[in-house]
C-alpha cells in the first residue's frame, strides 16, 4: 500500500479532474477533425486521438492511486518520528551542513519550496521513513553512501 499526504491526494485529485474536464474538448476536437475529410492524412485527428489516449491512460492511472492509497492523516505515529508529510533538519555528517527536508508520497515538481522534497520510494526517503530525531541514518546516493543526523522535526 502507498501512502500519501493529504496535499498529494488533493493535487491528484485536482489533476483528475483537469484531465476529466479535457475529455469533452478532446472528443469535440476528434469530431471536428474527423470532418475535414480523409484520416490517413489528417494530423489533427491523430494528434487529438494520441492526446485522449495518453490522457486516458493518466485517468486510471490517478484513479487506481487514489483507491489504493492510504492518506497519512489516518495514520497514528508518535510525534517524534518521521513519516510522510514530515519535514526535518538534516545535518550532513561529511561536511556539517544542515537543509530542510519534506518527506513526501508524490513529488509536486515545485522547486519554490524552502524545504527539499524527498518521495518515500527514494532511498533519502526510505532512510528516513520512521527514524526518530537524534537518530543517524545511512543513505546509499549514486556517488556513495552518506550519513545525516537528524537533528529537528518541524512538521
Amino acid at each position: 500500500m502507498e501512502f500519501i499526504t493529504p496535499e498529494d491526494q488533493s493535487r491528484i485529485q485536482a489533476r483528475l479532474d483537469e484531465l476529466h474536464h479535457n475529455r469533452t474538448d478532446i472528443k469535440e476536437r476528434i469530431a471536428a477533425a474527423r470532418e475535414q475529410g480523409d484520416l490517413k492524412e489528417n494530423a489533427e485527428y491523430h494528434a487529438m486521438r494520441e492526446r485522449q489516449g495518453m490522457e486516458e491512460a493518466e485517468i486510471k492511472r490517478l484513479e487506481e492511486k487514489l483507491q489504493n492509497a492510504q492518506v497519512t492523516d489516518n495514520v497514528e505515529k508518535p510525534d517524534d518520528m518521521v513519516f510522510l508529510g514530515s519535514v526535518v533538519v538534516l545535518k550532513d555528517l561529511s561536511d556539517d551542513s544542515s537543509d530542510l527536508y519534506k518527506l513526501v508520497g508524490t513529488a509536486s515538481g515545485s522547486f519554490d519550496a524552502d524545504e527539499i522534497e524527498v518521495t518515500a520510494s527514494s532511498p533519502m526517503g526510505e532512510a528516513l521513513m520512521k527514524a526518530r530525531v537524534g537518530e543517524t541514518v545511512k543513505v546509499d546516493l549514486p556517488k556513495g553512501v552518506k550519513r545525516f543526523e537528524i537533528v529537528e522535526m518541524r512538521g
